[in-house]
C-alpha cells in the first residue's frame, strides 16, 4: 500500500487501535473502481424545440464539463471543502487524524475530515453510514481512485455529484435552482453560497434559513481571502449581495400531452422508466403550443358560462346535492403524418384532482358520438359503390329499421321532423336519422363497424340498430384520427406524440417513421370530403366556417338527451375533434337555447381554425372524379304502414337552403335526430 495509507494506518492505530480490523476489507490497489453513470434529468420539447418539461425521479441533475464551471464556483468549493485538493493523494492525513480524535472524544462521528475525493467515494460508493469502518474504507478507496482518475476528472465528477438542497444535484442544477442562471454566469457571492450549502443543505438553505446561510457564506468568502483566491474588497462586496428568496424548480409534468408522452416512453422497451427519468434524454414531440393555446382560448370563448379552468357549472346532483361540472376536450391530428398537435384533455391539468388527471380525449369510457358517427356510414356506403348523388328515404318515423323491434323504441328524426326523400349529400347536411339508419341497414352494419375500426376507432362498435346514429362511445382522439384519414385521401396514419428521442450525447435512440395505411379509396375519401365541406357551407356545421375562406369539412353530433355534443372536422392541414359534456356521467346539457354540436363545438372549431390559419395560404380540397347518374337506395321490403317512394325518384334539387343548423342538429341513442327542410344541390354542382 502507498505511503499515505501506511501513514494513515499508523495514525489510526495510535488514535484508535480497535479500528485496525477494518483494513482486512480493503480492496486491492489493482482493483478497478467503477463509478456508476450519473443520473441526469431528461427534457421534453415541443415541435419548435422549446422545452416543455423536465423529467427526473428524486435527483435533479444535468452534468456539465469542468471547463464550463467558472472559478467563481470552483474556487469557493475548493476553499471550503478541500483547499489542498491538487496536492494530496486522496486523503489528507492530518485532517483525518484530527477528525478521528474528535470523534473518539465525542463517542460518535462528529467530524469528517474528508477530501473532495473521499466525498466523491462516499456519494458514489460507500454511502453515509456514520461509523468508523465506513470512513476507513472511504479513505482507502479515495487513494485508489486517485490512481485511476486525474484530478480534473475527480473534480468534475464531484461538482456534478454533490447535493445542494432543494432537489438539486450538481452545480448546474444548483445554479438554476437558487439563481435561475447557468452555472457559467454565477458571481463570487453566488458561487460562495453554493459552497456554503455543501456542508449541510438543509441548515444553510438561504430560502428557509437566511441568517445561517448568510453567516456560512461569509465564512466561505473569508476562506477565499485566506487562501488568496479573492481579495478582501471583492469579498466585502460579495457579502452585500442579497440571498435568493425562492427556488426556481424545473418544470415538472403538469400537462395532458406530456403525461401521455411520459406513459408511452415508460412502457417502451427501448426506453423504460429508469432511462426516461435518469438517462438525460432529449425527447422531441409533435406538440404545437400555439395551436394548443388557440384551442383552449376558442373553447373557453365559445363554451357557455365557461370558467378560467375550462369548465362550466351543471345543475347539482339531484340525489346528493353535490356540484357537477362540464367541460370540453379537443384533439388535433395532422392528416399527412398522424402527428398529434393539440391535446386538451378537459379542465386545466391539476395534480391535485383526479378529474384533472383523466385525459378525456383517450381515457375513460368515451362518449356517445351522436351524428358525428354518420360519417362512417357514409364512408362504408362510398366504398360499397354508392355516391352522394344517390337518394334515400329520410322520412320519419322509421319503425322498419332492423334491431329496434324488441326495444320498444320507434326511431325518428330530430324533434319528430318529417324528413324527405333526397340525396345522401342532403341527408348528411341535414343529419337525418332515418336516412342514415336505412343507409346503415342497406350497406350492412358489419361494413360500417369495420370501416369505423379501419379509420381508427378503438372502442367497441357493436353491430346494433342504433349504431349508425352514434349511440356507442368513442374517444375524441380516435375521431380526430378517423377524420384525418379522410382528409388524407383515405390513408390513415396512426397518431403519434414523439418525433424522436436522443440520448445525452445527441445520438438518436429512435425516430418516428410514418407508416400510412390505405383504408378507403381516394375517390371515396374525396366524395366524403366534398359532402362534409357542403355541410359546413350550408348545413348543421355552418358555425365551423373559417374566417379567411379556407375550406373546411366536418360533421356535428349530439347524443341522446344532449349528454355529449360534438364537432369533428378538418382542413387539408389539420383534423380536430371537439367534444363537450360532463366527464363524470350522463348529464343532459341545457344552456337555455338548446345544446347541440352545431351550436357550440362547431363554433369552437370555427374560432380555433380562424385564428390558427389566419395568416396561412388557402389550401383547397382535392376534387373527386365526376359522378354520373344516381340510384334510389331501398331497404329490403318489410311490412310497413308507410307507402315507400317509387324507385329511382327523388324530389328535384332546390335553391333553398336547409333550415338553420342552430335550430336542428342530430342525435343518437333513441333515434331523435335532425331531418326535414328542402333538398340541396348534389355534390359537383355549386350551391346556388
Amino acid at each position: 500500500m502507498v505511503a499515505s495509507i501506511a501513514t494513515l494506518t499508523g495514525a489510526l492505530a495510535f488514535s484508535a487501535p480497535h479500528v485496525g480490523s477494518f483494513f482486512s476489507a480493503h480492496i486491492s490497489e489493482h482493483q478497478q473502481i467503477d463509478l456508476n453513470r450519473l443520473s441526469e434529468r431528461s427534457y421534453v420539447y415541443d415541435r419548435y424545440g422549446n422545452k416543455m418539461a423536465t423529467l427526473y425521479y428524486d435527483q435533479n441533475r444535468v452534468a456539465v464539463p469542468l471547463e464550463n464551471v467558472p472559478e467563481t464556483v470552483r474556487g469557493p468549493i475548493l476553499a471550503a471543502e478541500d483547499n489542498n485538493f491538487f496536492n494530496h493523494k486522496g486523503v489528507n492525513v492530518k485532517s483525518v487524524v484530527r477528525a478521528f480524535n474528535a470523534n473518539l472524544e465525542s463517542g460518535g462521528v462528529e467530524q469528517g475530515g474528508s477530501t473532495i475525493t473521499q466525498q466523491l467515494v462516499k456519494n458514489s460508493i460507500t454511502g453515509n453510514d456514520q461509523d468508523v469502518s465506513r470512513k476507513v474504507r472511504e479513505a482507502t478507496l479515495a487513494v485508489e481512485l486517485e490512481k485511476q482518475m486525474s484530478k480534473d476528472e475527480i473534480l468534475e465528477r464531484y461538482l456534478n455529484t454533490v447535493y445542494f438542497g432543494n432537489g438539486a444535484y450538481g452545480v448546474q442544477a444548483a445554479a438554476e435552482a437558487y439563481f435561475n442562471k447557468d452555472v457559467g454566469a454565477l458571481t463570487w457571492a453566488e458561487g460562495s453560497m453554493l459552497a456554503a450549502l455543501i456542508r449541510s443543505p438543509n441548515d444553510y438553505d438561504p430560502i428557509t434559513n437566511p441568517e445561517l446561510a448568510a453567516e456560512r457564506r461569509r465564512l466561505v468568502l473569508r476562506r477565499l481571502v485566506e487562501t488568496k483566491r479573492l481579495d478582501q474588497q471583492t469579498a466585502d462586496l460579495s457579502n452585500l449581495e442579497p440571498l435568493p428568496t425562492r427556488p426556481f424548480l424545473p418544470v415538472r409534468p403538469n400537462d395532458y400531452f406530456v403525461n401521455r408522452v411520459q406513459r408511452q416512453l415508460r412502457d417502451d422497451p427501448r426506453i423504460g422508466p429508469r432511462r426516461l427519468f435518469e438517462g438525460g434524454l432529449r425527447i422531441y414531440t409533435t406538440f404545437d403550443p400555439l395551436a394548443q393555446e388557440t384551442a383552449k382560448n376558442a373553447r373557453n370563448a365559445t363554451m357557455p358560462n365557461a370558467k378560467p379552468d375550462g369548465t362550466f357549472d351543471l345543475p347539482p346532483d339531484p340525489e346528493t346535492g353535490q356540484p357537477r361540472y362540464g367541460t370540453a376536450a379537443v384533439a388535433s391530428v395532422e392528416p399527412a403524418t398522424g402527428a398529434v398537435r393539440v391535446l386538451v384533455g378537459g379542465p386545466e391539468y391539476s395534480e391535485a384532482t383526479s378529474a384533472g388527471k383523466l385525459d378525456l380525449t383517450s381515457e375513460g369510457t368515451g362518449f356517445q358520438a351522436g351524428s358525428s358517427f354518420k360519417t362512417f356510414v357514409l364512408a362504408a356506403a362510398m366504398e360499397a359503390g354508392y355516391t352522394p348523388n344517390d337518394t334515400i328515404d329520410g322520412t320519419g318515423p322509421c319503425p322498419e329499421i332492423p334491431g329496434y323491434e324488441k326495444s320498444g323504441v320507434v326511431p325518428d328524426n330530430y324533434g319528430g321532423s318529417g324528413g324527405s326523400v333526397n340525396t345522401l349529400a342532403y341527408q348528411t347536411i341535414t343529419s337525418s336519422n332515418c336516412a342514415f339508419l336505412r343507409l346503415g341497414a342497406i350497406v350492412g352494419l358489419d361494413k360500417v363497424a369495420d370501416m369505423a375500426k379501419r379509420l381508427g376507432i378503438t372502442t367497441e362498435v357493436p353491430e346494433q340498430g342504433s349504431m349508425p346514429i352514434g349511440a356507442r362511445e368513442v374517444y375524441p382522439l380516435d375521431m380526430a384520427v378517423a377524420y384525418a384519414a379522410i382528409a388524407n385521401d383515405g390513408v390513415r396514419n396512426a397518431p403519434y406524440f414523439v418525433d424522436r428521442v436522443e440520448d445525452s450525447a445527441g445520438n438518436n435512440i429512435f425516430e418516428h417513421q410514418a407508416q400510412g395505411e390505405r383504408v378507403m379509396s381516394v375517390q371515396s375519401a374525396r366524395l366524403i370530403t366534398q359532402t362534409l365541406a357542403l355541410n359546413v357551407k350550408q348545413g348543421t356545421g355552418e358555425r365551423a366556417k373559417v374566417s379567411n375562406g379556407q375550406p373546411s369539412a366536418g360533421k356535428t353530433g349530439t347524443s341522446n338527451q344532449a349528454y355529449a355534443i360534438w364537432f369533428v372536422g378538418y382542413t387539408p392541414q389539420l383534423a380536430t375533434a371537439i367534444w363537450m359534456g360532463a366527464p363524470t356521467g350522463q348529464i343532459a346539457l341545457s344552456f337555455g337555447g338548446g345544446a347541440t354540436g352545431g351550436r357550440y363545438p362547431a363554433a369552437t372549431f370555427g374560432k380555433m381554425y380562424s385564428e390558427i390559419l389566419k395568416d396561412q395560404p388557402i389550401v383547397q380540397f382535392a376534387e373527386p372524379q365526376p359522378v354520373k347518374g344516381s340510384q334510389y337506395l331501398r331497404l329490403a321490403p318489410k311490412k310497413s304502414t308507410k307507402k315507400p317512394p317509387r324507385s329511382g325518384t327523388a324530389k328535384p334539387p332546390s335553391t333553398t337552403r336547409p333550415s338553420a343548423p342552430d335550430d336542428d342538429d342530430d342525435g343518437g341513442g333513441n333515434g331523435n335526430g335532425n331531418g326535414g327542410g328542402p333538398p340541396v344541390s348534389p355534390p359537383g354542382t355549386p350551391p346556388r
